[in-house]
């Protein structure tokens, strides 16, 4: 999720706390934290709601730093078919896991074993063969260049590129940059052990 101007202020103060959004299927889960541009979220709860039963009255509105269910109704955007999604969440405090684990060189053994096995997984898992090795290589030896640019260079669609330097991202080997990525010095310590 991402929030502008004065709703990204708000949820990185812990004010904001619920959100209205228009959406064809939710894009956030339960339980789950999120990284947003106003800091890390947990999501409390999502629910569909009708935009035209939301009452001036309603607390979430207050939550949501809206002045009244007419506001609600007037900032929603996409198309109006969709349904309309109340989330409520919270500010999680504290360092990302991800980013202590990225930040992270030394590797013992039993790290690099488990990483090591989730390559390995991602590798057998996937649809067009071994790519966590290849993918990583090609980030340390292009950094900073547009995911579209990596993508063609694999033979790869962009959209699913993208989606796999997620799945490293999530193991802590690399940075997602303003364009482009970048490996994390955990990304170049496995890389070294190769």
């Amino acid at each position: 999720m991402l929030f502008a101007g004065a709703d990204r202020d708000g949820v990185e103060a812990g004010k904001i706390t619920a959100a209205y959004r228009r959406w064809a299927e939710p894009r956030v889960v339960e339980g789950r934290i999120y990284r947003t541009n106003a800091g890390r979220i947990e999501i409390d709860s999502v629910r569909q709601v009708n935009p035209d039963l939301i009452s001036d009255y309603d607390d979430d509105i207050f939550a949501a730093d809206r002045q009244n269910a007419r506001d609600v109704r007037r900032r929603l955007r996409g198309n109006e078919d969709w349904p309309t999604f109340l989330i409520k969440f919270h500010l999680v405090e504290g360092p990302d896991p991800r980013e202590e684990l990225a930040a992270n060189a030394h590797l013992t053994p039993e790290d690099l074993a488990d990483l090591r096995t989730a390559l390995t997984k991602l590798d057998d898992l996937s649809r067009h063969g071994a790519w966590t090795t290849a993918t990583l290589q090609a980030i340390q030896a292009n950094p900073g260049t547009r995911a579209a640019d990596l993508a063609a260079a694999a033979g790869r669609d962009t959209a699913n590129f993208k989606l796999d330097v997620r799945k490293l991202k999530n193991l802590g080997l690399t940075y997602s940059l303003e364009t482009g990525y970048e490996l994390t010095p955990r990304g170049r310590a496995y890389l070294d052990t190769l």
